[in-house]
């Protein structure tokens, strides 16, 4: 991604994409245009990951505090997160169009993402489910990449292309997994793109109905 990085503040309106993988890919916002890299550093990549959810409190204050005595470590870490983040986008969109085949760079750097990930993983069973897990103890500040990276398999082998979209809003790019019963959704959200859309269009309309012929 050539862009550039500028801080911001997560809320929940940014969480639109429908699943954790894909949410991390619209970190960036403008891709359609000049793209804006929203994770500034490791502290807001915790920011985000704790608005998420998706990760335990007591992780992510002990990354916060891996990051605070060991910020050498942390930089690179980050690097990583958003390299990764940077091959899923490609890949993702690039499964979407489905004519194109998959960018080869891309796959080998979320495979590469991946067997790192499984290399610090333990399996665990719970009740009768087998699952691997990752613990800061043994990833360290690269707890959350291999988390997101396992993540990331799991969705890429269910992929719902039908239903996985990239937002044509003016300065958006956003992809999202269409979720509503109808799967018709067009706009990452209908509050932010869709309606600037609609606005577009209506002072459009207003603008050529005032200056055709036997207007005012």
């Amino acid at each position: 991604m050539t862009g550039t990085i500028q801080p911001h503040t997560f809320r929940l309106r940014d969480l639109v994409g429908g699943h954790i993988v894909v949410d991390l890919v619209n970190t960036v916002t403008a891709r359609d245009a000049e793209p804006i890299d929203w994770l500034d550093g490791y502290p807001r990549l915790l920011e985000w990951a704790a608005l998420t959810g998706h990760f335990a409190p007591a992780d992510l204050t002990d990354l916060r505090r891996l990051a605070e005595t060991e910020p050498g470590r942390a930089v690179p870490a980050l690097d990583r997160t958003r390299e990764l983040r940077e091959a899923l986008h490609d890949l993702i969109t690039a499964l979407i169009h489905q004519g194109a085949p998959a960018p080869a760079e891309a796959v080998d750097q979320v495979e590469n993402q991946w067997k790192h990930a499984v290399a610090s993983t333990r399996l665990t069973v719970h009740g009768s489910t087998p699952q691997l897990q990752v613990r800061v103890e043994t990833s360290g500040l690269d707890y959350l990449n291999h988390e997101l990276a396992l993540q990331a398999i799991d969705l890429l082998r269910a992929l719902p292309l039908e239903r996985t979209r990239v937002c044509p809003g003016l300065r958006c790019g956003w992809v999202f997994i269409d979720s509503s019963r109808g799967g018709r959704r067009r706009w990452c959200d209908m509050a932010t793109c869709g309606n600037s859309a609609k606005g577009r269009t209506h002072y459009q309309r207003k603008r050529n109905g005032s200056t055709s012929p036997g207007g005012p």
